[in-house]
């Protein structure tokens, strides 16, 4: 009876952790979308103008120019990739492992 009780103590404070390490994960998701947003609808030359020269540019699949930046945060490679159409507009972005 003990145990079971010791046992479910331990459980509901593991699931409460996991809980507060997913909401703190879709924070720093929704924060790092809402940055990256602000670039949507602009020219390349304002990404480039604050964001510096891409780690690698080259052209997709749909004939768009994508410019890639990478950098490493505690170990971790952050790859935030920018898509810009014909017109130097950027249409698009992506993030993977940034915060």
């Amino acid at each position: 009876m003990c145990k079971n009780i010791i046992l479910l103590t331990i459980l509901i404070i593991f699931l409460s952790e996991c809980r507060t390490i997913e909401k703190k994960s879709n924070e720093i998701v929704q924060k790092e979308n809402k940055t990256l947003s602000k670039y949507i609808g602009k020219t390349s030359e304002r990404l480039l103008a604050d964001l510096g020269k891409p780690d690698e540019d080259f052209i997709n699949d749909k004939g768009n120019l994508e410019y890639v930046y990478k950098k490493k945060k505690y170990g971790i490679s952050c790859e935030r990739t920018f898509e810009i159409n014909s017109k130097y507009i950027v249409n698009g972005f992506t993030s993977k492992n940034c915060f």
